[in-house]
């Protein structure tokens, strides 16, 4: 991780304010066609660079950018989504993880499986429902970002995969309180 900091090829598309080198899109591109060129199977890098780190940038407040962009930027801090779940798969609709405001916290109950990146990330973008009053079931989807070490947030065992070895996967998240 600390050579793929060093090396700049995470998050290029962050602000220059943050850690970034403010770059286009095709920056990112090139650097995971090279990976691949030689059959790393980082694919890891993409999410974290161009899935997870986006909605941060996007959605979060400026004290949330300026604690975790910068340590994005050089690896310190590595992202995933948590979105797949079982018996759902990765149908956004049929996700059943749940997440009810309480005070200036949200507890989120549910469990999610198949993450890449998920057994060593920092940040975990998680998929959940927050409003039942809602009909359409996509329009109740929301996104909260957990940090690891957040108590009660759970990961499971690192999962064992026939192929992209150099990729972990695994996650789980279970009764998580998040602070906003």
């Amino acid at each position: 991780m600390e050579k793929g900091g060093r090396t700049r090829f995470f998050c290029p598309q962050v602000d220059e304010v943050y850690g970034g080198l403010n770059a286009d899109f095709g920056y990112s591109v090139v650097i995971v066609e090279e990976l691949e060129k030689i059959g790393t199977g980082l694919n890891g890098f993409g999410l974290h660079n161009d899935i997870a780190i986006p909605y941060i940038e996007a959605y979060c407040t400026k004290e949330q950018k300026e604690r975790w962009l910068p340590k994005a930027t050089t690896g310190e801090v590595i992202s995933a989504i948590g979105m797949t779940e079982p018996g759902a798969g990765s149908d956004l609709a049929g996700i059943e993880t749940t997440a009810i405001r309480d005070g200036d916290e949200y507890i989120i109950n549910g469990q999610k499986t198949f993450i890449t990146n998920g057994y060593y990330a920092d940040l975990v973008v998680v998929v959940c429902k927050t409003d039942s009053k809602i009909k359409s079931a996509h329009k109740r989807i929301s996104l909260l970002v957990v940090e690891a070490g957040t108590p009660e947030f759970e990961k499971g065992k690192k999962l064992n995969k026939v192929g992209q070895h150099s990729n972990d996967t695994g996650f789980k998240i279970h009764n998580l309180n998040w602070q906003k």
